[in-house]
């Protein structure tokens, strides 16, 4: 048996075309989504995701406004340039790009920022929301992963989930999301026992280890027919690669992702979706 490719950037695609439709009838009534990036310091790898973001930005009729902060910058001072981009009232969205160099606090940060403006869903009131089914942000990669199920016509109600992450950007995110379609979720880690065969009972495994050197998902570690979503990305032996190698997992699993090609694509896709929802609460109370 050979699965089906998730093909993130057909989903994707989707996504934006919806997206520069919902711009235009923005734009139609005056108001003009625009998104805030924040940069700080020069790492290659932030600096080629925000440059994607404002590519991807530009193609479906977003504004950007690219803030690129001293890698020495202070806490204080970050807040300062927050509270700014909170007041503008030219900005729906604003993304403060990570990880932070070691002097600056994450939570302090992303708690900074407006939550109708949380295009990211990271502060603790849209965090809260999610958990009681009333977000408008969640965050961008598992709200893409929640609509590579939609695109595929998978039903989760009653499907047994592995979930190989906890983070408060992926794995916390997709648990309430998971639940909130009726699946049964099991948040694994590395401190989690029997992995493999926990693993082997699931309908479906979502893995965000994003370690080949610590973790690999094999297909000895799946049951025929499971559906494996693989949200990592990281560089092994030179190639880019998830926590599985595709090209075996595809032959047992009824549906998988490839990396690259798979998520990435449906975060940045989901991070527009979320500028538009933002611009859109913002009209709405006057801002």
């Amino acid at each position: 048996m050979v699965g089906v490719k998730i093909d993130g950037k057909l989903i994707a695609q989707s996504v934006k075309d919806r997206v520069k439709k919902a711009v235009e009838e923005l734009k139609k009534q005056g108001i003009s989504p625009c998104l805030a990036t924040v940069l700080i310091g020069d790492d290659p790898a932030s600096a080629t995701y925000v440059r994607n973001k404002h590519k991807a930005c530009e193609e479906v009729g977003i504004a950007t406004k690219d803030h690129k902060l001293d890698v020495n910058i202070t806490q204080s001072e970050l807040t300062k340039i927050i509270d700014e981009l909170n007041s503008d009232r030219t900005v729906h969205g604003i993304l403060v790009q990570l990880p932070l160099p070691k002097q600056l606090d994450e939570f302090t940060t992303t708690s900074r920022i407006s939550p109708i403006k949380d295009v990211d869903g990271l502060t603790p009131h849209n965090a809260g929301l999610l958990s009681m089914k009333k977000a408008a942000l969640v965050a961008c990669t598992p709200s893409g992963v929640m609509e590579m199920f939609d695109y595929h016509g998978i039903d989760l109600e009653g499907k047994n989930v592995v979930l190989i992450n906890r983070s408060n950007l992926v794995g916390k995110p997709l648990y309430h999301l998971l639940l909130e379609k009726n699946a049964t979720v099991l948040t694994c880690h590395s401190k989690t026992k029997n992995l493999t065969e926990l693993c082997q009972a699931a309908d479906i495994i979502i893995t965000a280890v994003g370690n080949r050197n610590k973790f690999t998902l094999t297909p000895e570690m799946i049951k025929d027919g499971a559906i494996v979503i693989d949200v990592a990305i990281s560089r092994f032996h030179e190639k880019l690669v998830g926590d599985s190698d595709y090209d075996k997992i595809i032959q047992k699993a009824s549906f998988a992702t490839p990396v690259p090609g798979g998520v990435g694509p449906m975060t940045v896709a989901m991070l527009l979706k979320n500028t538009i929802t933002a611009a859109s609460l913002s009209s709405q109370i006057g801002r």
